[in-house]
């Protein structure tokens, strides 16, 4: 077994896939239109999908907004250098909401950044 993919619903699917290709870096792997269901899907990730876990970003036909809820917590990127990373989510537009530093009663190097929906990304330095 292995992860295949996490779902994220988006209130609009051009500018989430804007997002995690532009400013994230992500490959926009493939894309499923379904009219008559309302629905349309964009599959983005660093690799293909039958070597690493993606991204599916599914926008429902007429929703713009979601709420986040009390149990979604984050989705983490292993980056070389958290704080390089951050300055380029910024350049690009993105938002960060957690500079890059020590993980609070750790040493590992983590940052935060926020999707055009709120949804909470994790970057984490690994060298």
């Amino acid at each position: 077994m292995r992860l295949l993919h996490t779902m994220l619903r988006v209130g609009d699917l051009d500018r989430s896939v804007k997002f995690y290709t532009e400013v994230l870096g992500m490959r926009l792997l493939r894309t499923t239109e379904r009219p008559s269901e309302r629905y349309s899907l964009a599959f983005v990730g660093y690799d293909d999908e039958d070597e690493a876990a993606v991204l599916e970003l599914t926008y429902n036909h007429g929703v713009d907004k979601y709420e986040m809820g009390t149990a979604y917590g984050h989705i983490a990127i292993a980056v070389p250098d958290a704080a390089k990373a951050c300055e380029a989510v910024k350049r690009r537009g993105g938002t960060v909401t957690r500079e890059a530093g020590p993980v609070k009663g750790g040493t590992t190097v983590i940052a935060f950044v926020q999707d055009p929906d709120g949804y909470k990304i994790e970057l984490v330095e690994r060298g």
